[in-house]
């Protein structure tokens, strides 16, 4: 029998995505031995993830409490006329370590899968072809994962977006990324060719 404190641990770290219960119990017992300043600026951490974090209600990326808007779509440098869009808001942080995009961006907040429940409307898709509009956007440039959901996602975008901008262009990522692998685990190089040579949809 475990003393409860360690099993509240273990039963709060099965919470979290790819976390088994052996590997929550590992994690517990390595909290448990180690200094106990290493849990105490954890949960600092977590205390203030939700406060101190917030969503641009432009981009949907995210941002700092303290910020109306994300400060990639503010800078006055950026591109507006050219939106990237990708599906979660950390696929962001791997295409601008690519340094080579100097747009804005667009995060729609997951890809389009009917069996998980993710329909177009729970998508930020309409706010997208707003935005086309506000920003008199003159090139959409998807970026969802090479996934079959991400290709889903990338087809209804394309025509969504051509059916009401006739004139505006729409490409997407060249293809060399591997299918499955989601944007922000990809390499700077990939990633980097990949909008260099991305295509005319």
């Amino acid at each position: 029998m475990l003393p409860k404190a360690l099993e509240n641990t273990i039963e709060a770290l099965g919470n979290l995505p790819g976390v088994g219960p052996r590997t929550a119990e590992r994690y517990a017992t390595y909290l448990f031995r180690v200094d106990p300043k290493i849990s105490k600026t954890i949960i600092d951490a977590l205390t203030h993830l939700h406060t101190d974090v917030k969503i641009c209600p432009v981009t949907f990326a995210l941002i700092n409490h303290d910020e109306q808007v994300s400060p990639l779509y503010s800078d006055e440098e950026r591109d507006k006329k050219t939106i990237l869009v990708v599906e979660e808001p950390l696929d962001i942080y791997a295409i601008e370590q690519t340094k080579q995009y100097h747009g804005t961006y667009h995060v729609l907040g997951g890809a389009i899968s009917p069996i998980d429940g993710i329909t177009p409307d729970k998508l930020h898709i309409e706010e997208l072809i707003s935005r086309v509009k506000n920003d008199a956007a003159e090139e959409i440039i998807i970026a969802t994962n090479p996934s079959v959901e991400g290709e889903s996602t990338a087809l209804l975008l394309q025509r969504l977006l051509s059916g009401k901008y006739p004139e505006l262009k729409i490409t997407r990522l060249a293809r060399g990324l591997p299918l499955g692998v989601d944007l922000s685990f990809a390499d700077q190089i990939t990633l980097g060719a990949a909008l260099t040579n991305r295509t005319k949809l």
